[in-house]
């Protein structure tokens, strides 16, 4: 069965850091992009960042662009969301998708991904 599981999240202080996992089984992890997105209270879900099969390929929305990175280890079927000068802004549930192919689009589009983990909750406050 095709699983994907989000940890990492947590209530940090503004300017603090993350790093979020998204640990991926039920399927070949390597022949996929995986995308994280975020959704706010009131807000749509918001693409924020992909990886392709490889690793070798990414995408990150302007708003995290400079303190969001992505990374993939094939190894463990997990992707990683480094989340480094956090802002109140960013506070949101955190999910990984996993794309229907090996490569990023360039507009992380929500219906261009066909399985979701549950999400992992970020808060930054003081």
């Amino acid at each position: 069965q095709l699983q994907l599981v989000e940890s990492g999240g947590g209530l940090v202080q503004p300017g603090g850091s993350l790093r979020l996992s998204c640990a991926a089984s039920g399927f070949t992890f390597s022949y996929y992009a995986i995308g994280w997105f975020r959704q706010a209270p009131g807000k749509e879900r918001e693409g924020i960042s992909c990886i392709d099969g490889s690793g070798g390929r990414t995408t990150v929305a302007d708003p995290v662009k400079g303190r969001f990175t992505i990374s993939r280890d094939n190894a463990k079927n997990t992707v990683y969301l480094q989340m480094n000068s956090l802002k109140p802004e960013d506070t949101a549930t955190y999910h990984c998708a996993k794309r229907n192919s090996y490569f990023c689009s360039r507009n992380r589009q929500v219906n261009e991904y066909d399985y979701w983990g549950q999400g992992t909750q970020v808060t930054v406050s003081s």
